[in-house]
């Protein structure tokens, strides 16, 4: 034989053993031998949990399965424990009844925080990443998706998903509640209702804000997981689901007939929103008081090995839905997660210290209130300390009023941070919602208790345009008369004197916008659809105001006016003349219908700076107010009489209380208010912002109104 041959065979030789050698050492790695003098006749106990399914037990899903093939091929002996939830699955390994466990990281975060839980290894996509991007999915015929894909930055899908159904994935779970709560309640689209020290308030909260029906489903409910949530929507029983970035290509592959779910949808009918978070994956965890150390590197070899070869990796997808998993600890994978949580209810408590053992209400030092005063208010019951000194009573915490001069500047207050609460009117209050991001905390309600009133359309109760309006007959519409009458406007803001009228006849069809923009000023638009002879007036102009429009019909100028829905009825009570020589009683006048809102005064803030907890807290506080009613000389038979400040919630009169301090004065002289109502952006203001928007220049002209009031 040659020099070459033998050296060949070597080689050859050399070859074999190294691979051999690599053979059993990955063995030994898979199967925990190493180091260990016993061999692979030693065998290790694995408890690993899964949650209860109704597919559990088909053939391809059968924990089973990927338990026994473990078993077979490693020196890991793997039993499955079975659990109906979650917190059972958290339970369970807090008590050392399991070793390990597969979770999304919403549960896996607080057992980290509240148990000592630590991840072991993450699920890894294709594509390498360890996160997924958190949607909200919905239906391409839905207000949501219009609004993401129009192109226009007044439009915004998260404020249109209040008083929707929402289908959620189960309660606490990360990307299908956990995540999209704290994006809309960290941003000010919704706020907490309840306690913000209790995590069941998120119950209340998602109810309050979606839809009473929103799906917050049970392990094995047909709604639960990430299937459950999009069947949800897909079956039209919800219209937003909280999903992953490829929930709807794992369950509605289009190539992949056959994988398709039968209630999945065309796959183009399913619109993602922007993403809320890049949120951790999925990931095993375990309890390091119970699973030792050496045992821990073994176990997490064995999870990466499975992800290796295709059968143990389609195992572990069927299984744990996930096909390979990263080496991964709690503080690399899950630390972020506590920046995207910090504003649910209740969840401070699980990485929040309270040295003191007390309750957490608000997490200011001092609250500042931006607020219009004037000198005369001072030490009278107008005077805005007075709710300073009533809020500063229920926090706990300094109160202060931070004086401006005008709405506009009560926004920058609250841009800047100079202020943490603003109270402002309907036209500051949309501006700072949609031009500078702040929020709607609370509205104060008109002494009606409701929190809008209406701009109506009124002519004299002699006329065709009357006769159109209360016939009861649905061919005839008033509203078909009224283009090219002269029409009589109040000239005090652009909304209630131009936009209003404007929006109702754009948005019923009754105006046809032109593509021409020098065309659509807001004077240009009404003189083209009413009158050239129309009433627009100035400040100090014989018709300005609501009773100039009003006298400008009656005097027979005019044939139509825009005014408050109960001007009339407040200022024109009797024919008497008592309140003005040309007001012919409120029997003369009749209204045509209403054209337009104005919501009442917005409690304001800024969600990048005024956290959820202390949110929750300031409107709890200002609540309070409703409660209380002051008494003066108030008897009842054998109780004698009483004079003071009645709390109702507890029912106790506090004589020491003064009546300028009582929460019903409060509101009705500081305030100018009935009470005090929980409200967001969207409710509060969403119609009102519509009614802008259909007009062209709308925003313009009332930042441009607000401006020249401030200079004024």
């Amino acid at each position: 034989m040659s020099t070459h041959g033998i050296s060949s065979i070597r080689h050859l030789k050399t070859k074999l053993l190294a691979q051999i050698i690599s053979i059993l050492l990955l063995s030994c790695i898979i199967s925990g031998c190493i180091g260990d003098e016993e061999g692979d006749s030693e065998r290790t106990s694995l408890v690993i949990a899964y949650e209860l399914s109704a597919d559990m037990l088909e053939s391809d899903t059968n924990p089973q399965i990927l338990a026994d093939y473990i078993s077979k091929n490693t020196n890991f002996d793997v039993s499955i424990y079975t659990v109906d939830s979650k917190v059972a699955m958290l339970e369970a390994l807090r008590f050392g009844n399991v070793d390990l466990a597969y979770m999304d990281s919403g549960n896996a975060w607080i057992g980290w925080k509240q148990y000592g839980i630590e991840a072991l290894a993450a699920d890894q996509k294709s594509d390498g990443r360890s996160y997924y991007n958190a949607h909200a999915w919905v239906l391409d015929d839905s207000e949501m998706a219009t609004a993401h894909l129009d192109s226009d930055p007044l439009t915004n899908p998260f404020s249109l998903m209040e008083g929707m159904t929402s289908c959620h994935t189960g309660w606490l779970e990360s990307v299908g509640m956990m995540l999209p709560m704290g994006f809309l309640l960290g941003l000010g689209y919704a706020n907490v209702l309840g306690d913000p020290n209790d995590i069941e308030s998120l119950r209340g909260t998602i109810h309050g804000f979606f839809s009473e029906d929103s799906s917050i489903p049970d392990p094995g409910t047909p709604y639960y997981g990430l299937s459950g949530a999009l069947k949800c929507l897909s079956e039209g029983s919800g219209q937003i689901a909280f999903l992953k970035d490829n929930t709807i290509s794992d369950y509605c592959p289009e190539e992949e007939i056959d994988e398709r779910e039968d209630w999945c949808l065309e796959n183009n009918r399913y619109i993602a929103l922007p993403s809320f978070a890049k949120a951790p994956s999925d990931v095993f965890v375990y309890n390091p008081d119970h699973l030792q150390n050496d045992s821990i590197s073994n176990v997490m070899n064995l999870l990466m090995s499975l992800g290796e070869e295709q059968d143990s990796s389609d195992m572990l997808f069927n299984t744990f839905g996930t096909r390979g998993v990263v080496e991964t600890n709690s503080d690399d994978h899950l630390g972020i997660y506590s920046s995207f949580v910090s504003s649910i209810p209740g969840i401070s408590a699980y990485y929040v210290d309270d040295e003191d053992g007390e309750e957490i209400t608000i997490s200011l030092e001092e609250l500042r209130i931006a607020f219009q005063t004037s000198e005369t208010s001072n030490g009278t019951d107008t005077d805005p300390s007075l709710l300073a000194d009533f809020l500063s009573s229920e926090l706990g915490v300094n109160v202060s009023v931070f004086h401006v001069e005008s709405d506009m500047e009560a926004v920058r207050s609250l841009e800047s941070g100079d202020a943490h609460l603003a109270f402002m009117g309907h036209l500051a209050s949309v501006i700072g919602w949609k031009m500078s991001g702040l929020s709607v905390l609370a509205a104060i309600q008109n002494d009606d208790q409701k929190l809008s009133s209406q701009v109506s359309g009124w002519t004299l109760s002699d006329t065709e345009l009357a006769s159109y309006a209360t016939d009861d007959d649905e061919s005839t519409n008033p509203f078909d008369l009224i283009s090219g009458m002269v029409s009589c406007h109040t000239g005090t803001d652009p909304y209630s004197s131009l936009i209003a009228p404007l929006s109702h006849m754009i948005s019923n069809g009754f105006l046809v916008i032109s593509e021409d923009p020098e065309s659509n000023s807001l004077d240009g638009l009404v003189r083209s659809y009413f009158s050239n002879d129309s009433v627009i007036p100035s400040s100090g102009d014989l018709y300005y105001g609501e009773s100039g429009a009003i006298r400008c019909i009656s005097e027979d100028y005019g044939q139509i006016a825009f005014v408050g829905e109960n001007f009339i009825d407040e200022h024109c009570v009797d024919d008497s003349g008592s309140n003005a020589d040309w007001c012919m009683g409120a029997d003369n006048y009749t209204s045509i219908g209403e054209l337009g809102i104005i919501p009442t005064t917005s409690v304001m803030y800024n969600p990048q700076i005024l956290d959820t907890r202390s949110r929750a807290s300031i409107i709890n506080a200002l609540i309070d107010m409703n409660y209380d009613m002051y008494l003066e000389n108030y008897s009842r038979p054998g109780m004698g009489t009483y004079t003071g400040c009645y709390d109702i919630s507890v029912h106790k009169v506090f004589h020491e209380i003064p009546k300028e301090n009582c929460g019903d004065e409060i509101l009705k002289n500081v305030l100018g208010g009935s009470g005090v109502a929980r409200a967001t952006s969207q409710g509060h203001l969403g119609q009102f912002s519509n009614d802008l928007m259909s007009v062209p220049g709308a925003f313009e002209a009332l930042e441009g109104h607000l401006t020249n009031v401030e200079s004024e």
